[in-house]
Parts: structure tokens; sequence; C-alpha cells
């Protein structure tokens, strides 16, 4: 296995800084506009803000995927004859993705958040997010023990949630970002602290944005230039302050990250890779070909063969029986842990026989649904909803009639299932696969080693759990696919022609 540590370990101990890339709430002169001379953030000539930004910073447990192109799809023998992940190659942006599983100990933060704030009045909101623990049954297996406690107890805090199906691993995300675009502001003082939220009184970045939640003001507040202003504000897109939301990552973004494939450039920076990669790591082995104390030991968490999870007493080689904690085994070349085994994870993907020419070779994905925000007679969003969110609707295809990129919001079976495809796919009569099967990837600790292959691909309707699949996250990148210190390129300052080479 290459093992590019010293890459890991930068990427892996990078700092969260909640908005210090962005300029204090006092606003300092950003300079003038090179197309009309107009001084910026000046009260006297109207308050326009251009608020000096350094780039995005890096979330809580979120690491930097650097994208790029790479070749998507099967690297071993199709021994399944699916045919459904041809190789074919594509391009994948920059963004972020969690260093590990979103563990046990996450997801119970979230139960208790819901429970805190919508228990008394919408006690089915906390239902609906509750792991179904009795994945782990089995007619013919003692499980349990891990219907009682695997969720609950500390003992499994840091192993990967279970149980917790596709919808339900969206609406984590959701709740994810809102909490730490709250924190953010709490900690930059525009907000303070509030424990009190009930119902739809809960901070919501859309609804924050909107005009739609106050909160607790806090001793730090934006500074309005408007001459015309209250002389204080709301943050807004504009800032820089608050991060994109968290999701599900898409399956080019999963795949690209998992094999990780900048482990086998060139040292000396040349525009190629050296080796294909079967798994996360180099090599056809599941084991640590190097001398040394890991030599020979598993590199991920699967099941070696029949009847065989673990090894034997006083040498169990992967020394997980079911999963693992999150972050087990050699993390890949982008510091990211158990992209191989452990569990299966959720991808934002409906699933479809992929080949070579039904996708997009930029950001690949299946399964947009081109919404709109619920506007009233005046175009402005209606009122935040009973649990405190911005309502949308789809787009119609009066809407979209005009347009040349689009002519309908859903799209999920676009030329594979749609009025214009000839096909039908009918769930559970004629096929499985209907809009609402989704892909997971990476193999799971119950899995044999064909699994794990990150270019592997499965299917489950997104309403079902299981006791292998979990989930991890991921965030768009904002600006320089490279990083916010990016180094050569073709990129010029806005003041002159002379190339910029960043730091």
């Amino acid at each position: 296995m290459k093992m590019n540590l010293k890459k890991w370990l930068v990427l892996s101990s990078l700092p969260v800084l909640f908005g210090v890339a962005s300029c204090s709430n006092s606003g300092g002169s950003a300079g003038k506009s090179s197309v009309t001379g107009w001084e910026y953030n000046n009260t006297k000539n109207g308050g326009f803000e251009v608020r000096p930004y350094s780039g995005q910073v890096t979330g809580p447990g979120l690491v930097l995927i650097q994208g790029g192109t790479f070749v998507m799809g099967n690297t071993e023998t199709d021994v399944l004859y699916d045919y459904h992940s041809v190789p074919r190659r594509t391009t994948v942006s920059s963004f972020y993705m969690d260093e590990s599983e979103v563990a046990n100990v996450h997801y119970r933060e979230y139960v208790y958040w819901l429970f805190r704030v919508f228990g008394t009045d919408f006690p089915e909101v906390v239902k609906k997010a509750l792991p179904d623990t009795l994945v782990w049954r089995d007619e013919l297996a003692y499980n349990e023990p891990y219907v009682e406690y695997y969720f609950r107890h500390p003992s499994y805090n840091y192993y990967p949630v279970v149980g917790v199906n596709w919808l339900q691993a969206n609406d984590f995300a959701a709740w994810r970002s809102d909490r730490v675009n709250e924190r953010i502001l709490i900690d930059r003082g525009v907000l303070a602290e509030n424990p009190s939220q009930i119902g739809n009184d809960n901070f919501n970045t859309e609804s924050y944005l909107q005009g739609q939640y106050e909160g607790a003001a806090g001793k730090r507040p934006m500074k309005d230039l408007n001459p015309a202003g209250s002389g204080t504000r709301k943050v807004q897109m504009e800032d820089g302050i608050m991060l994109p939301s968290y999701r599900l990552p898409t399956e080019a973004e999963w795949e690209y990250a998992a094999i990780a494939a900048i482990g086998n450039q060139p040292a000396t920076g040349e525009e190629r890779v050296t080796d294909r990669r079967i798994y996360p790591w180099n090599g056809t082995s599941t084991r640590y070909p190097k001398a040394g104390n890991w030599q020979g030991e598993f590199l991920a968490n699967f099941k070696r063969g029949r009847g065989d999870n673990m090894g034997i007493a006083g040498k169990l080689n992967d020394n997980a029986d079911i999963t693992a904690p999150v972050k087990s085994f050699i993390p890949n070349d982008y510091g990211l842990f158990n992209m191989a085994g452990n569990v299966s994870e959720w991808v934002m993907d409906v699933y479809r026989p992929m080949t070579s020419t039904d996708m997009n070779d930029f950001r690949s994905y299946r399964g947009n649904q081109f919404k709109t925000k619920v506007t009233d007679a005046d175009g402005k969003p209606v009122e935040k909803d009973s649990l405190g969110k911005i309502s949308y609707r789809m787009v119609t295809k009066e809407e979209s009639q005009n347009r040349r990129n689009y002519r309908d919001g859903e799209v999920r079976n676009y030329i594979d299932g749609d009025e214009v495809s000839n096909v039908d796919y009918k769930f559970a009569t004629s096929s499985l696969v209907n809009d609402d099967a989704r892909v997971y990837k990476g193999g799971s600790w119950k899995d044999r080693a064909y699994f794990i292959a990150p270019g592997s691909r499965r299917y489950l309707d997104q309403a079902l759990s299981t006791d292998d699949i979990g989930f991890r996250c991921t965030m768009d990148r904002l600006g320089s696919p490279a990083g916010n210190e990016f180094k050569g390129g073709n990129h010029y300052k806005e003041t002159g022609a002379r190339k910029y080479r960043g730091k």
C-alpha cells in the first residue's frame, strides 16, 4: 500500500475555523470597484458591501477532497454479470467529505435535539428519525444484544450508526447544516446561545436568511452600512460566513474519494496517475504488505469467508465481529477511514444500470428534482412551516417549457423511465428498479472482499434500512478547486495581468 502518511496527518489536523477567513463584523474597506470606481463599504455613497474573503473554511469533521478526472466503474471482473458499472472517464469537482462514517453518538445527539425541540408538540418527528434497531434480528442467529445495546450503549458510541434509511440520512445532513451554521453565528457573537428553542422557533439556515428567524441577539451584531438601514442587520449569503449545506455524496464523489488516486501521483507533480486501484490502497491484497508492526494486518473490516467474521482467538484478523469503530484501520491517501468495509454507505444517486453513454462526464449524478420556494402573491417565500423550515414545491413543466437546459422538475427517470424513453419501471412487479431505488457503496462487515472495491455498486429502496448500511456526509467546495492556498495555474489578480502564484 502506498501510504501518504504526511499528507494524511496534515489533512486530519486541519483546524475547524468558524468564519475566521472572513473579516470582522466592523467591516473594513475592501477597495474600489474596478468597473465603476465607486468605493465599497462606504456609508456616504450607499454602503454597498464587499467583505474581504480568504476562502471557504473546513467544517467540522470534514476533509478537503481535491477533485479531478478518474475512471469510474468496475476494476475487477464483473462476476455477477450485472453490467451496471461499466468503466468510464468522468470529472469530479472538489468537495469536502467526512473523514469517517457518522457514529451512534453523533446520531443520538441528533435524536436528542429533535426530542428537546419537537418532542412535546410533534413526537412523530422524533419517531421518524429513530434508527430501526430491529434490523439486527435474524431467524437463525442470536442478535438480540445488538437490538438492545448497539445504538445506545456507550460501548458502541463511536461505531457507525446503522438501521438508518436514505431518507433519514438526508434529514440528519440537513439538521447538521443548521447546527453548524448556528454555532458559527454564536461564536462570532451575532447570535447568543438559546437552548429554549421549541417547535418552529428553531434556527434554520434558510429561515434565517429569509428573515423568518430572530433568535437571541448576540453582543456583536453585523453593522448595516446602508444609510437608510437600522444600523444592524442579519448575516447574508454575500458575507461568506455560513457554510454550504452538508449532504450525502454523489456516487461519483464517493467512488473518487474512496479510490484516492492522488496517492499514486508522482511527487514531482506531473499530471498522471501511475497505477489504477482495485481498493482504496494499492495492490490486489487486503492485507498490509510492508514490513513492520502492520505487516499482514487486514486493511478493512469484511467477511473473509463463510463462518469467518474475525479470525481466531488470540489473532483476530480485523478485530471486529460486526462493525468496528469509525476510525479503525489505516485511512486512505485523502485521510478517509473505512472507505472499504465496516458498513456500506448511502449515496445520493437513484439507481440505474450505468453504461459509458448514459451519464454526464462532469459531476455525474442521477436523482435531480428541481424545486422552487413556495411564494405568496408578492413573490416572497411564505411563512415557514410548523417545523421552522422554508417550503418548497416541484418546478412544473409549464415553468420550464422555455428553458434549454431542462424541461421538467422531476428528472430522476430522465431518458430511462420518463414519458419519452419507453421504459416503465414498476417496483416489485417487473423490476426492483424505480425512482426510489438508491445506490449504496463500499462493502461492509458482512460482505466478501469483492464488494469492498469502490467500483462495486448495489441498491436498495430509500425507505429501507439494514444492519450493514450507514452513511457519511459531504459538502460542496466553493471557489478554487485546489483549496484556499492554491499554487500555480492560470489565475490572475483583478488589479493586473500578473500571474497569481499562491502562498
